[in-house]
């Protein structure tokens, strides 16, 4: 890296960094369920409902063609996978984002062998990191690029959620903004974030009270990465900080076969025994497009 594009990178971060407000302070590997308000959580407690916020799609639809391009999924060591290669053949999978790290020190087992599969195939190939309270956020960031190892056109996503195994353990604003700022200084480019609209707005989710420990305000160093939403409901909403941008993945449904916004339409995947599916909010030309260059800031 160059004096100058470092020199660039600091003074992004630095303008960012600079327009948010001070947030409030708030191991074993987790899956990446998260707690969806208005449904029991895991303690069969009523999860909070959230705020109306504005629509994330115009309207109802069933048919996920008329919202964006279903062909990306998120897996990791939790999913059983016979054959990626039938994933693309056979259900149009065209981009993989999979479990990196998680934490500071915890690799995924099967990230290198599937990555490997995965651009075999002629796959677009993603990394994310499932991010906790643990550590600090630049060690969590330095972590994850070593594990992931990511080529110029690797996606990369952090995981901002409710840690479903521990609570006390989830990341808050202040960590997620210190990976990404360290994210972007090492690479030159922003995660996608990956967040539901409620735990972006700072409201608790869960069931125990637990909140990131601040809304994401417009302008902050989060507000800057791409928004990959986290939103099981047929009529999905925006966080506050994405509100006339928009997102752009939506998860519409986790790790199962039926269900979801889409009812009458399968969820299966060839070759994988369940996944999550994700919409890509354009159509194929410009996921390749997207996907090659990354959220980059120059």
């Amino acid at each position: 890296m160059t004096v100058s594009r470092r020199m660039a990178l600091m003074g992004l971060a630095a303008t960012v960094a600079g327009c948010t407000s001070p947030p409030r302070l708030a191991r074993s590997p987790s899956s990446s369920a998260s707690a969806i308000p208005g449904a029991p959580d895991d303690q069969g407690q009523l999860v909070p409902q959230p705020r109306r916020r504005p629509p994330a799609v115009p309207a109802y639809v069933d048919d996920p063609a008329l919202i964006g391009l279903d062909a990306v999924i998120d897996i990791s060591h939790f999913n059983r996978v016979s054959n990626l290669a039938l994933a693309r053949s056979s259900s149009n999978i065209l981009g993989v984002i999979h479990k990196a790290t998680e934490g500071y020190d915890w690799v995924d087992p099967l990230y290198a062998q599937r990555r490997a599969a995965c651009e075999a195939a002629g796959m677009l190939w993603g990394a994310y990191h499932f991010g906790t309270f643990e550590r600090p956020g630049a060690e969590q960031a330095r972590s994850f690029l070593a594990a992931a190892q990511p080529s110029s056109d690797t996606l990369l996503a952090l995981d901002l959620e409710l840690n479903d195994r521990n609570q006390s353990n989830s990341m808050d604003i202040v960590r997620a903004e210190d990976f990404v700022r360290t994210v972007l200084m090492a690479t030159g480019r922003l995660p996608i974030l990956y967040i539901h609209p409620a735990w972006a707005d700072g409201e608790a989710m869960g069931g125990r009270g637990r909140t990131l420990g601040g809304a994401i305000r417009p302008g902050s160093m989060l507000a800057a990465c791409d928004l990959w939403l986290a939103d099981y409901r047929a009529q999905p909403e925006l966080p506050s900080a994405w509100v006339g941008r928009g997102w752009r993945l939506w998860q519409y449904a986790g790790d199962g076969t039926s269900g979801g916004p889409f009812k009458p339409r399968t969820r299966q995947v060839a070759g994988i025994e369940k996944c999550d599916r994700n919409l890509f909010a354009a159509d194929q030309a410009t996921l390749i497009r997207y996907w090659k260059r990354g959220n980059r800031t120059g």
